[in-house]
């Protein structure tokens, strides 16, 4: 059988899902390939970020009001053993992307939603039970070969092959289509080994704080919300303890007493022991494939960003193989996706890691020390919180000397033709030049606007009530944040990253030619 798709999938856990939705949403042709029937039910990933959230909304999927998904107003505490704070994060509050910071949530729910989304796409085409077996890139296309799941059929099961013309791994840390391009993947050489314990509390069980990290030596342990109704304590497995023993139900159980968790009370919905690594691909980018989620990197969870670090692959990816697809850019633009994302995933590996080295101290003279000096900086800045840090793209299609670019973008409230809501929801996703009380459309040359729609892109003035503009700044959101760069123009990319921003309508024109030259439009459209 001959399924022949613009874009293949290997892999249909959440990032293959997200990025084949991005992509059969705009019409693309998608085989997508899971070696599993079924989607796996148990709990892995319960974190994600605001930029998650952001991506989530343009499929209609809303964070703050989702039975799946849920937020907790509280801050992010770290206690060494005697409870007393040696960090304190926020978590609560909202970002500058315009969704919460944190959010928690049940990865089989939501994995559960985005396959009912793909199923409602006709141009995606989801092949269960089946694995990639073979790889061979040809002059315009990739030739795919497929069998059946051994582990379903045993060995001898069906084969069949398809032509895409891209590949995408997104098939986990052990993947096949990296092997199959012989990349080399880079390991910082960082192990530890925790016990993950998932459960469902019976009734009204309630935690205080609800996300705190005990910086124990005796049992580093992690204590956070896992979706709604659930709940996930993370305990480090110390030097010499058997893995197979601990996660034995009765150990599991054992663990759980200090917090009144009992078998009468709480239903253990999982317990696992995982190895928490950091590694990543040395290459993202081979030819017509590529890779993606844990295919390209692993990193400690302390962060809270692994899967996060997935998703932003999908949505880069997603519009540049819709642009490549559709004929508006060369595949060419492909090397910027590796360029960008490793580094933003490295900074987040090496976060992770930094982290973890400050959690997993099991030495108590060690651990006191740690303590000392963390007390005393959280005490020289009057206990405040700490907020998250601001993460650069790698180089890439952006100007890395304009205020913010390379930056996951502000967005604020606006409000269009009467509809009031965030920027995304209102103006919506692309290319988008936008002007603060100045049309951008009038600053860009007519070669430059040919382009700009090209590119299926748009311009926007945005400005106060009464204004003559396109949108509303409605509460005041892009004039202060446009004021803090010094900027009257930004151009926005598809997946809400700061290309550029001008502060004149010269710095403009300029700024937007560089982009172009970045973007590696085809002939048709250069």
């Amino acid at each position: 059988m001959s399924l022949d798709a613009d874009v293949a999938i290997i892999g249909a856990g959440p990032v293959g899902t997200l990025l084949a939705i991005l992509l059969g949403k705009q019409g693309k042709r998608v085989t997508l390939v899971e070696r599993w029937p079924t989607i796996y039910d148990r709990p892995r990933a319960v974190t994600m970020d605001h930029e998650v959230a952001r991506i989530l909304a343009t499929f209609g999927i809303d964070s703050n009001n989702d039975a799946a998904i849920e937020y907790h107003e509280e801050l992010y505490y770290w206690k060494n053993a005697a409870l007393e704070d040696l960090q304190i994060v926020d978590w609560k509050s909202v970002s500058p992307s315009g969704w919460r910071v944190t959010y928690w949530f049940n990865q089989p729910e939501l994995e559960t939603r985005l396959h009912s989304i793909a199923a409602e796409i006709p141009a995606i085409t989801l092949l269960r039970g089946w694995e990639a077996i073979e790889l061979i890139e040809n002059s315009d296309n990739v030739t795919v070969d497929l069998q059946e799941t051994e582990e379903l059929v045993g060995i001898g099961g069906k084969q069949q092959s398809f032509q895409a013309s891209y590949v995408v791994g997104c098939d986990g840390a052990n993947s096949f289509v990296r092997d199959q391009l012989g990349i080399n993947v880079i390991d910082k050489g960082y192990f530890f080994d925790w016990l993950i314990l998932d459960m469902v509390p019976h009734g009204d069980y309630k935690v205080s704080p609800a996300q705190w990290q005990l910086c124990d030596p005796e049992r580093p342990t992690t204590l956070v919300p896992g979706g709604p109704g659930r709940r996930r304590w993370e305990f480090m497995v110390k030097p010499g303890e058997s893995s197979g023993e601990i996660a034995k139900p009765e150990s599991a159980w054992k663990l759980l007493e200090p917090w009144g968790l009992y078998p009468h009370n709480a239903t253990l919905e999982r317990s696992a022991v995982y190895r928490f690594q950091a590694r990543w691909a040395e290459r993202w980018r081979i030819g017509r494939c590529m890779i993606a989620g844990d295919a390209a990197h692993l990193m400690p969870p302390f962060a809270g960003e692994g899967m996060c670090a997935g998703f932003r692959d999908a949505v880069a990816l997603g519009w540049r193989l819709n642009a490549i697809v559709e004929g508006r850019l060369s595949d060419a633009v492909l090397d910027s996706y590796e360029s960008e994302r490793i580094h933003h995933a490295r900074h987040y590996i090496d976060f992770s890691q930094e982290l973890g080295k400050i959690i997993c101290i099991a030495d108590p003279e060690e651990a006191a020390l740690r303590d000392q000096t963390m007390k005393a900086e959280l005490a020289a800045r009057n206990h405040e919180p700490i907020s998250g840090d601001l993460v650069h793209l790698g180089p890439g299609i952006w100007c890395e000397d304009t205020a913010a670019a390379g930056e996951l973008s502000t967005q604020g409230i606006v409000e269009v033709n009467g509809k009031r809501d965030r920027f995304d929801q209102a103006i919506g996703q692309g290319w988008i030049v936008v002007g603060l009380n100045t049309d951008p459309a009038q600053a860009l040359t007519a070669k430059q606007l040919a382009a700009l729609s090209a590119l299926d892109g748009r311009t926007v003035k945005i400005g106060s009530a009464g204004s003559d503009c396109d949108a509303i700044d409605c509460e005041g959101t892009y004039q202060a944040w446009m004021a803090s760069i010094e900027a009257d123009y930004f151009i926005l990319r598809p997946d809400f990253y700061l290309a550029a921003s001008a502060s004149s309508a010269t710095d403009l024109c300029n700024r937007f030619d560089q982009i172009l030259e970045k973007l590696h439009l085809t002939a048709n459209n250069g």
